[in-house]
């Protein structure tokens, strides 16, 4: 596979675990609006939620900046032959083993090269394990591997979760660039970050439900890093998925429309140019857009960084 989901294998709590724990964050405050919400109407309660929905993209849209930083932090990083580990529990976790596993098909992402960590085993993507996330070691034990040429991502909505605490420490200890993803601002779990991305979501229509506002903000926010550093990486031409991985009737289709839109080739020609590059996207749009044998555009995107828009300048000027 070309991505790599890691699960912690244990469920046992950590020595000094906490048993009891009182979280002071904004995910945790009442919604003034929606202390009624359990007499409303279905519509009403939709249209609560939806309303609160609508101000999770200002929210992502106030970290941006800090976002842009840490995208370029990670191109150099993945250029330098390091990788990106994201670290996470619960609905957190689930997210960033989302976002992990969709770069294969999406950008034919190498093998290894985002890793996600989510606490409590295989299980806990679709059930919940009790008391891992609050387990510090665990987390130092998944980023035990880390290098100086890694980029390690905590996300909890709450920022206090020790099995990313652990995770972050453990990072940085060995040198690794850290960030924490989190919808408090106030973090505890700032302290172990380089950069910090906390929109303000602010309370929950459900008290503490994360999975709401929350989680939306860190969709969002890995949605933009992990599609931003494939777009610096060279693994799109345009707004198109150079690096598409046809799996599928329906993806295969789409290959062969994307050089057609690119290219305005027939559907002929491109079917042909896509067999002569042995089912490839890249060369075979290369070699369309240039007007050049495959082999040839093979050659131009291996000294340009298998970069579509660079080989092509480098053919046509």
């Amino acid at each position: 596979m070309a991505i790599d989901v890691r699960v912690s294998a244990t469920t046992e709590v950590g020595v000094g675990a906490p048993t009891d724990v009182r979280v002071s964050a904004p995910t945790e405050e009442r919604h003034p609006g929606t202390t009624e919400i359990d007499t409303a109407s279905t519509l009403e309660i939709l249209t609560l939620m939806n309303d609160a929905d609508r101000t999770v993209a200002d929210a992502v849209a106030a970290v941006l900046p800090e976002l842009a930083v840490l995208v370029d932090h990670a191109v150099a990083a993945i250029r330098a032959g390091g990788h990106v580990h994201y670290f996470g529990a619960g609905t957190s976790g689930r997210l960033a083993v989302l976002d992990a596993a969709e770069l294969l098909p999406t950008f034919n992402a190498p093998a290894g090269l985002f890793v996600a960590h989510h606490a409590g085993g295989s299980a806990a993507l679709v059930n919940a394990v009790e008391n891992v996330e609050d387990d510090v070691d665990l987390g130092r034990a998944e980023a035990a591997t880390l290098t100086p040429h890694d980029i390690a991502i905590g996300l909890t909505a709450s920022g206090r979760t020790p099995f990313v605490q652990g995770a972050l420490a453990e990072a940085r200890e060995r040198g690794a660039r850290t960030a924490l993803v989190t919808a408090n601002p106030g973090a505890e779990l700032a302290a172990y970050a380089d950069h910090l991305l906390a929109p303000e979501t602010g309370p929950e229509v459900l008290t503490g439900s994360t999975r709401l506002k929350a989680g939306t903000a860190q969709k969002l926010i890995l949605n933009a890093f992990s599609t931003a550093v494939m777009i610096r990486l060279g693994r799109t031409w345009s707004n198109l998925m150079v690096e598409l991985v046809a799996t599928n009737a329906k993806l295969r289709g789409r290959v062969v429309r994307i050089l057609q839109e690119a290219s305005g080739a027939s559907e002929a020609d491109a079917r042909t140019t896509l067999e002569a590059a042995e089912g490839q996207l890249k060369p075979a749009l290369l070699s369309l857009l240039a007007g050049v044998p495959v082999a040839d555009a093979v050659t131009a995107l291996s000294v340009h960084d298998d970069s579509v828009a660079a080989a092509l300048t480098s053919l046509t000027t």
